[in-house]
């Protein structure tokens, strides 16, 4: 028991001096003590176990820098994973759209109706089974994880320089972010896509046709040479003297000669055309999604479209990122934008089909954007350019639903 000495100089209280030059955690600590609710501590002794003064903000744990490879990797992941997760859901009808697409004759009599693509779909399952309807689908996933992945994670990267803050948040900023990152995907996956398409083009079901089979046949297709004009013919079309036909006529035989018409080149057939659809696209598709999930998160809307934060998503949920939609209102994002940019986009995707199997119809010829165009426009006028059309927005709806949900989930998951 402390008591007043009057040893001690002045006759002070011990236990008043103590509780002056005490520490408040101390202070506190003594009364909870003397209260018998839990022992005292020393104050270093608690620092010890549980730092308080340099404990890292919770925040700052959990930031990722955009531009850290922990970053790029987990968007990648995740994209990747969401965009075979789209594919497996609308494998069936991908595999339709594209003998729509392509002109298969097999299945030209099913286009046209609403019903044809069921129809259609019978066929092949009575023909086939179940392994006919994801006929190029291992192509696919090979193709589309790469190709998701570059795709998301480009677009993040992309995003952050072109939008460094909301008053960067503009349309065509949002557009231009997501037409590049298309571009970049495409340009590093385009062969993996060849190879799907002419496996699900094939119809004959004697005999099962592999990856390997496809590459070696797309590899050795040879298209006939174009015959260069000779130089009686450009001198009288172009009017220019005899010595000037004859050079420009041998040099259309020698580019002629050394053009590459085999071999690696096969595999990017309908590569320009490719590109060409994907800027309107992709843009076309992160726009609008980004768009939707502003409308989405108005203030009137967000009881109804913004998911409750738990314990668990409110720990995964990076620093600055919107809160997450509900499953509704996310696939609603997904489908609207997927329905704006497949109707955008469609009629160069019908073109690039075309020459993607060009190697298997008719001689064999290579033909250009133009021509393909011209033919189309010729055979069935200006509606075949959108053959497939409702298929496409049957397929392309849930898929791009399916793949904006499941990236934008895994985002959540990976703390990014």
């Amino acid at each position: 028991m402390i008591h007043e000495d009057a040893d001690w100089p002045g006759g002070r209280n011990v236990a008043n001096d103590l509780s002056t030059h005490e520490p408040p955690e101390m202070t506190s600590q003594h009364t909870t003590s003397a209260a018998g609710t839990s022992p005292s501590i020393c104050p270093a002794d608690h620092e010890a176990i549980v730092p308080l003064r340099h404990q890292p903000n919770d925040e700052q744990q959990r930031k990722i820098p955009k531009q850290s490879w922990e970053y790029i990797v987990k968007s990648g992941v995740a994209g990747g994973i969401a965009a075979c997760a789209a594919k497996t859901v609308v494998a069936p009808l991908d595999r339709v759209k594209i003998l729509f697409q392509a002109s298969n004759p097999e299945f030209a009599k099913y286009t046209g109706t609403w019903t044809g693509a069921i129809r259609a779909i019978q066929d092949i399952y009575r023909t086939d089974g179940g392994r006919g309807l994801f006929r190029g689908h291992s192509a696919t996933l090979l193709r589309i994880f790469p190709y998701g992945g570059i795709k998301f994670l480009a677009y993040e990267q992309i995003r952050a320089v072109l939008i460094k803050g909301k008053d960067q948040e503009t349309p065509l900023r949002r557009f231009m972010a997501g037409s590049l990152s298309g571009c970049a995907s495409v340009f590093a996956t385009y062969p993996l896509e060849v190879i799907r398409v002419r496996l699900a083009w094939e119809t004959k079901g004697q005999k099962r046709v592999t990856v390997r089979d496809i590459c070696r046949t797309i590899y050795h297709e040879h298209p006939p040479a174009p015959k260069p004009p000779s130089a009686e013919v450009l001198q009288q079309s172009l009017n220019i003297p005899r010595s000037a036909a004859t050079a420009v006529s041998a040099t259309s035989e020698a580019v002629s000669a050394i053009t590459v018409r085999s071999g690696l080149a096969n595999f990017f057939r309908g590569f320009t055309p490719t590109l060409w659809g994907m800027i309107p696209y992709a843009g076309t598709s992160f726009l609008v999604h980004d768009m939707a999930g502003d409308f989405m998160r108005l203030p009137h809307l967000t009881p109804y479209t913004v998911l409750p934060m738990s314990e668990r998503s409110q720990k995964h949920l990076a620093p600055g990122k919107s809160t997450p939609l509900r499953a509704w209102a996310e696939l609603a994002t997904g489908a609207i934008a997927g329905f704006v940019s497949q109707t955008t986009s469609y009629p160069l995707e019908v073109v690039r089909r075309r020459m993607q199997v060009g190697g298997v119809v008719g001689d064999g010829h290579r033909l250009t954007m133009v021509e393909v165009g011209r033919n189309i426009l010729k055979d069935r006028g200006w509606r075949g350019f959108f053959v497939g059309l409702g298929i496409g927005y049957v397929k392309v709806i849930p898929m791009v639903a399916t793949s904006f949900y499941v990236y934008e989930r895994g985002k959540v998951y990976f703390g990014i």
